[in-house]
Formats: C-alpha cells, structure tokens, sequence
C-alpha cells in the first residue's frame, strides 16, 4: 500500500465499521418497530433483561456512553411503560432502573430478532463470533490505552 492508498476512504478500517455498524443497525429499525423500540432503547433493553435493577452508570458504562447521553432513552423508556427509574435505597446519589412487567414481556417478542440479524448478514454464525471476539478484543485495547 502506497502512502497514496492510506489514506483513501475505503482502506480505513474506521470507515468500514462505522458503516457496518449504520447497515446493521438499518437491519434491526423494521423488527424493532413492532416493539415500539429504537435500537439505543433495544440496547438498553437487553441490558436490563439480562440483569435488572440496575444503576444508570452501570448501563451507561456497559454502552461506552456517559450517563447524561442514556438519560434521554431511559426517560422515554419510562414514558412508554416499560421500566421505572427511582433512587438507590443505599446511595440516593444513584439511579436504578428497574423494568416493569410489560418491559419484561417485550423479551419474549425480541427473541426472533438476533436470529434475523444473523440470517440477513449471510455469514456463518462461528464467523460472527469470532469477529464480534476480535472487535471486543479491539475496542478493549483502545479503552485500556494499549
């Protein structure tokens, strides 16, 4: 590769994530929409169906983001009925998110999603893992400065 080609638009490894990334997530609109969710809602969601009662800064720290740019899709969250935002019994400082019974329900419905995720891509399910493994892999030298 030429010092030419180095800077050319398609040989930037942060152009072809950040447009995979925009595809991908044009992927998930149309199956989210039945859920009346957006994909930052959905990825908060997952969070919660995973474990929930948890703190904003724990959310926000698993999406990489800062608290104040997950408030806006925590509060409409709450608006749509399916999670309650009140303050930690231990440490009033903290804000726990708690689903409710109707944002439980929401997991049943999501389930066919990643399945049609996994299709539409046209890749192997391993390949997708193991690319998922490297990019986590990645992103975790970054954070760590290495």
């Amino acid at each position: 590769m030429t010092n030419k080609d180095i800077l050319a638009l398609d040989n930037q490894l942060c152009f072809s994530l950040y447009a995979t990334s925009l595809a991908i997530t044009q992927l998930y609109k149309p199956m989210l929409e039945p859920l009346n969710l957006t994909y930052p809602q959905y990825l908060v969601m997952m969070i919660l169906w995973e474990s929930d009662g948890v703190s904003l800064n724990h959310i926000a720290g698993l999406l990489g983001q800062q608290p104040g740019a997950i408030t806006p899709v925590i509060k409409r969250l709450a608006e749509q009925g399916y999670l309650n935002k009140s303050r930690c019994e231990t440490d009033e400082r903290q804000l726990q998110i708690c689903l409710t019974d109707e944002g439980r329900a929401l997991k049943d419905k999501a389930y066919d999603i990643n399945n049609c995720i996994v299709k539409q891509c046209g890749v192997e399910r391993a390949n997708l893992i193991r690319l998922k493994t490297e990019l986590d892999d990645i992103r975790r030298r970054i954070v760590a400065g290495e």
